[in-house]
């Protein structure tokens, strides 16, 4: 007869080999605590001025008790407070603006609950009317073929205001700004200009009253000659009513891509032709980021027809992988589910999903709004993953687990250079967004350190930053040795080139033109498809107006 326990080490490892975690005891009473508590309820406004709000909410119930609630905006981290307090005030609000707040319980043991419900409010009008002064000493200091770089001195805001909110960049005497930063930041790279071209800038302040100065002094600037890299025309594929997400190529040159909140797989040709493949069973929303989410390809597609996917289900976040017919459906009989048990939750779902030049799939996952899983080895969220084909786990990963690298926000953006090397874009919190070249078994940080800010002594370094208004990068494409990294809070495309183990400095392209960018894909023609998401955060399908491009690179 077998004994207990190593009939329980026997399923561990089976399981294990499945992709789903569990832990072993000959004591139960010794076991781990691995419930999290119930999510907070009656979540609302109690209280709101011009730049705050103030929350309260009823308690949580876990079977050992609730530490601390955080509180988020949006997704976006603000404040804990005790598992004893029911009641937060989130501070330095724009004025006139709805926001959508939730809350997180977490027990001792670092487990989270699912969001409460949502409260929204809308702060006060501002009585501020007073402009912040304008800035001075814009010049440029850079310049390629198709890019300027601009700097300028520090507006200030009047005496008794509510704090400066940011600059615009405004060119040739154009009422649509061409870039935009917040107000710690006086630099900006205009992209997406003609060679040998001299073009003109100002720059404007704006508080958080939405009070807007005067113009800056007038810089003058002129590109340089040749042909600098960068992009060219974009032309609308198709329109989506839906939000697409993961985006891959057929071998026939279609590109086939999920829709996140409709569940369904869309095959799309150059010229616009779309086909439904199907809808798959068992997503799940999550009334924000969950859903239908990356696609990938099998590297021996042509023989084997694997559709890799993940997506969102009622419990966890999962990878499934289906077979793709050649009369343009996919065969939902063929379905199978190949590693489970990622944490799902709101927000912070990740989703990426890229094979290597090793044949393995990596994969990237969000935290699931829970820093504490980024730094826990033993759970797959908060890091990149990888795979075999199946779904089991290759032997030479680095913690004989799933886990490739760790210290991870939420990675929604992977890309492998002709060196073999994977590049990761990585959403940070209020300050900083990563792109990372990412070590096998590496630390990137998460939740102590972000970006450069906090504690991040022995931690690899990001390779660039950018603050979060600027970014949010989402997709992330390689080409000839150029990174393409699609911004989703900064609607731009950032594009630079690999130089060694670090890039030139990144350029912007199509700021604001277009919208929140998803999704970044070389296509098969030399040029790029680039997905917009205007439809964030609800879940609902098809209410969205979003765009394919199809870009063209020069």
């Amino acid at each position: 007869m077998v004994p207990k326990l190593r009939r329980k080490l026997i399923v561990a490892g089976a399981l294990a080999a499945l992709g789903v975690g569990l832990v072993a005891s000959a004591n139960p009473a010794l076991a781990a605590d691995t419930r999290p508590p119930s999510p907070p309820t009656n979540n609302h406004v109690t209280g709101v001025t011009e730049t705050t709000v103030a929350l309260a909410w009823n308690k949580s119930t876990d079977n050992v008790g609730v530490a601390e609630y955080d509180v988020f905006k949006q997704g976006q981290f603000m404040l804990k407070v005790s598992g004893t307090t029911l009641k937060a005030t989130v501070t330095k609000l724009i004025p006139g603006t709805q926001y959508v707040f939730t809350i997180v319980a977490r027990d001792a043991a670092g487990n989270s609950s699912q969001d409460s419900n949502e409260a929204v409010a809308t702060t006060k009008p501002s009585n501020d009317h007073t402009p912040p002064s304008a800035p001075t000493g814009l010049h440029s200091t850079a310049q390629t073929a198709s890019t300027i770089t601009l700097v300028w001195n520090a507006s200030t805001d009047n005496a008794g205001g509510i704090g400066l909110g940011g600059y615009d960049v405004f060119q040739n005497g154009g009422k649509t700004p061409v870039a935009s930063t917040d107000a710690s930041t006086r630099t900006a790279s205009v992209g997406n200009l003609n060679a040998s071209t001299t073009y003109t800038f100002q720059v404007r302040a704006h508080d958080l009253a939405g009070n807007v100065s005067n113009p800056s002094n007038t810089a003058t600037a002129k590109t340089k000659a040749g042909g600098g890299g960068g992009v060219g025309a974009v032309t609308t594929i198709a329109t989506d009513k839906d939000v697409p997400w993961g985006l891959a190529f057929l071998p026939n040159g279609d590109g086939i891509y999920t829709e996140r909140d409709a569940q369904t797989v869309i095959e799309l040709s150059p010229n616009g032709v779309r086909t439904t493949l199907g809808k798959i069973p068992g997503v799940s929303g999550t009334n924000g980021e969950g859903g239908l989410l990356g696609l990938e390809l099998s590297p021996s597609f042509g023989s084997d027809h694997w559709v890799y996917i993940y997506h969102t289900s009622a419990s966890d976040n999962r990878i499934i992988r289906v077979r793709y017919n050649p009369n343009k459906s996919l065969d939902l009989g063929s379905l199978q589910v190949i590693f489970k048990g990622i944490q799902r939750n709101k927000f912070h779902n990740g989703g990426r999903l890229r094979f290597g030049p090793d044949g393995k799939l990596y994969v990237g996952v969000g935290d699931a709004e829970n820093g504490n899983n980024a730094q826990n080895k033993n759970v797959p969220n908060g890091k990149i993953l990888r795979l075999n084909q199946d779904g089991s786990i290759p032997a030479d990963n680095p913690f004989h687990n799933a886990v490739w690298s760790y210290g991870h926000r939420n990675v929604e953006g992977l890309a492998f250079d002709a060196q073999g090397r994977l590049w990761e874009a990585e959403l940070g919190n209020s300050n900083m967004d990563e792109l990372n070249l990412i070590q096998k078994g590496g630390n990137y940080g998460w939740p102590m350190c972000e970006g450069t800010a906090g504690n991040c002594a022995g931690f690899i370094k990001p390779i660039r930053t950018w603050p979060v208004a600027q970014a949010s990068p989402s997709g992330l494409a390689i080409v000839n040795n150029t990174l393409y990294m699609a911004a989703l809070r900064g609607a731009r495309l950032w594009v630079m080139h690999i130089q060694g183990g670090g890039t030139s400095t990144p350029q912007a392209f199509f700021t604001g033109q277009f919208g929140r960018l998803r999704t970044v894909e070389p296509s098969p023609d030399g040029g790029l498809w680039l997905t917009t998401s205007s439809g964030d955060k609800d879940s609902t399908p098809n209410n969205s107006n979003d765009k394919i491009l199809h870009v063209a690179l020069k």
